[in-house]
């Protein structure tokens, strides 16, 4: 025994021997809050400290490439410094400029390869960079996150590499979760006195990657990345036979170019809950645009698919016809809607090029482009992928301005290339993408601005047809799938159910909260094809909401998280040009919220909100329209009822 604990001591002492020999240099913030520190033993391991905190133990890192495993005992043979201060200037985002300061290590390798590290003030990432020649398959990547301690992990549970990321969100320790209920990627780890994320950036050509907790013998906290192997036979299935369900998959993740920049791994750092809901580190990371995307116009959207194209008091029969959708065009004509989405049922499913009998397509278009108005067309992703090239090219010569395309399900490197290339393709014909039935974002929409959009959540087209979204879910999803990007929602209901109230219906769906969340949602979720889900006959009802919907932008100049905290409530400010939008969300607990208004200018200012009315928590559609003064020195007081919200217009 005594033996047994000499040895145990040399061989702690030789591996902390080597792990200072290996003497790499610790990347820092540019605040110097965030301390990322690099170890090479056996294989490379980093660790992160947020404050002298302890956040991330050290994790091993490692990519096997043809089968060689790089990152194992290769010799460092420099270590590259930089940093960057700039300003991003999108086409279009929740910012008009977006500060990039980082400071980055790349470590070299011997053997053509190496990995670079970089530290944000709200985050860190690395990366692997190869310079192989011709193809290569890559068989593994070892991801893996230590932490300290067993911290709840708020996560989203799939099970299944075919999934379209649109479940709810559990919240329970990291070692509670099982690998056969491994989990999609944004999660949160709610750490003492901050949370911490991970997502991934600049995913192309790639398989996505998820998360699971294995059993190990230290008995710690780990979570371990998992990617879907390359799908080698595949058949049509799931619902409609929308899908292109995977039979066989190989053995390895993927087969791609040698020379290439690899996903960033991202771990974001909130000190705040608020700080989650306008983090942009992903937009950040991403590759630049490909292309002069000047011509992208982002806009809302009148929508037919969820309504059940109901109209009421028209001298027509309402449904897919043209009598329904020039009513369509001609409500978003009156109200300065910029697109309407024919979903589907406008054409044959499997053949995009054969419009439903009576469906005039390009007569839409004209009717709408006399008025202002422009058109989407829904899409089965296989479809779309099988006629690619006739049916954008048509689509381009009808006038059309772009497409929904949906349930693709899946992010193995094959769909993933699928996204990438419908993007480019799209780009070329100046046709608009949105996503739906898909992966979450990764940065696609700065590469390529045409693509306005990513479904990737539970949305209210749940409350059609199952158990509702509420109120909590609209709360967390603000804070942890916001984090990958936009998010097609399509929120707007306007028969609202208060807590015990709600009923589904596919024809006459509702929403579970009151209206005022759904108007909310308008401001704090980031949505450049923005959807009014409701019927045009709904909403007129209503001139006072239909006026908001009207004018409430969907890209913005300025982004200030205000207050919240997960799975509570949110409160975002957002200002395009002069004006102000706030808008919050809320649980099933009643609360007052206190507005800090000190971020406005000076002088008296016009206010127009729209809170919760008075029995909102018995009827979910009660509200009330207040127009008062206001200034930067006077908080604003406004109270949430269960499952309620508010949008706010500061001119």
């Amino acid at each position: 025994m005594k033996l047994n604990k000499i040895l145990l001591s040399f061989i702690l002492l030789c591996s902390f021997s080597f792990l200072q020999a290996a003497d790499i240099q610790p990347l820092r913030s540019p605040d110097g809050k965030i301390k990322v520190t690099i170890r090479q033993t056996d294989k490379l391991y980093y660790s992160v400290d947020y404050n002298d905190q302890n956040i991330l133990w050290y994790s091993p890192l490692s990519l096997t490439v043809d089968n060689q495993r790089l990152g194992f005992r290769d010799q460092v043979v420099s270590q590259l410094t930089r940093s960057n201060s700039s300003v991003i200037k999108p086409y279009w985002w929740f910012r008009s400029e977006i500060p990039d300061d980082y400071n980055e290590l790349e470590l070299v390798f011997e053997g053509k390869y190496s990995i670079i590290f970089r530290a944000y003030n709200d985050g860190i990432a690395y990366r692997w960079k190869t310079a192989f020649r011709g193809n290569v398959k890559v068989q593994d990547e070892e991801v893996e996150y230590r932490f300290p301690k067993n911290y709840l992990l708020i996560s989203h549970q799939v099970g299944d590499f075919q999934t379209s990321y649109e479940k709810n969100y559990t919240k329970a320790p990291i070692q509670s979760l099982k690998e056969a209920d491994f989990t999609s990627i944004p999660v949160i780890v709610d750490e003492e006195n901050l949370k911490v994320a991970v997502t991934e950036a600049d995913l192309y050509d790639y398989p996505g990657m998820y998360l699971t907790h294995f059993d190990n013998a230290s008995g710690r906290p780990f979570l371990t990345g998992l990617f879907p192997r390359y799908p080698e036979k595949v058949k049509k299935g799931g619902h409609g036979n929308f899908n292109l369900r995977v039979t066989r998959r190989a053995d390895y993740m993927a087969q791609t170019d040698g020379t290439r920049e690899f996903p960033w791994r991202v771990l974001i750092v909130a000190p705040e809950d608020k700080d989650l809901a306008a983090n942009d580190i992903v937009y950040r990371l991403a590759r630049k645009a490909q292309f002069d995307a000047s011509w992208v116009k982002p806009g809302k959207v009148s929508w037919e698919w969820w309504n059940d194209w109901n109209l009421e008091g028209v001298n027509f029969q309402a449904g897919i016809n043209m009598d329904t959708y020039k009513y369509y065009i001609d409500f978003a004509a009156r109200h300065h809607i910029d697109y309407v989405l024919m979903d589907e049922g406008w054409s044959d499913q499997f053949d995009i090029l054969l419009p439903k009998p009576g469906i005039d397509v390009p007569e839409l278009v004209q009717y709408g482009r006399k008025r202002g108005v422009k058109i989407l067309l829904w899409t089965v992703w296989h479809t779309i992928d099988r006629q690619m090239n006739e049916a954008l090219a048509l689509f381009e010569k009808w006038g059309v301005a772009g497409v929904k395309v949906d349930f693709i399900d899946r992010d193995d490197q094959v769909a993933v290339n699928f996204y990438e290339r419908l993007a480019a393709e799209a780009a070329k014909h100046h046709l608009l993408v949105d996503y739906h039935g898909c992966s979450k974002p990764t940065g696609l929409e700065r590469t390529y601005p045409n693509v306005l959009n990513f479904e990737s959540v539970r949305g209210n087209e749940y409350n059609k047809f199952t158990s509702p979204d509420t109120p909590e879910h609209n709360v967390d999803i603000t804070y942890i799938r916001m984090l990958a990007g936009p998010m097609d929602y399509t929120p707007g209901a306007m028969r609202n159910a208060a807590k015990g109230q709600f009923f589904t219906s596919y024809s006459m769906p509702m929403s579970y909260g009151t209206r005022c969340q759904q108007l909310g949602m308008y401001i704090c979720y980031f949505a450049p094809l923005q959807m009014l889900c409701d019927a045009p006959t709904e909403y007129e009802k209503y001139p006072d909401i239909l006026k908001f919907l009207s004018e409430v932008p969907v890209t913005w100049d300025e982004t200030i998280p205000l207050d919240g905290k997960l799975g509570e409530y949110v409160v975002l400010a957002r200002r395009k040009g002069n004006t102000w939008y706030i808008g919050a969300l809320n649980n099933w607990t009643e609360r007052t919220i206190r507005i800090d208004l000190s971020f406005i200018s000076e002088g008296q200012h016009q206010a127009q909100m729209f809170v919760d009315g008075k029995n909102a928590d018995r009827r979910g559609d009660d509200y009330m329209v207040i127009s008062q003064r206001v200034n930067n020195s006077t908080p604003l007081e406004i109270t949430l009822k269960p499952g309620g919200g508010t949008a706010i217009r500061i001119e």
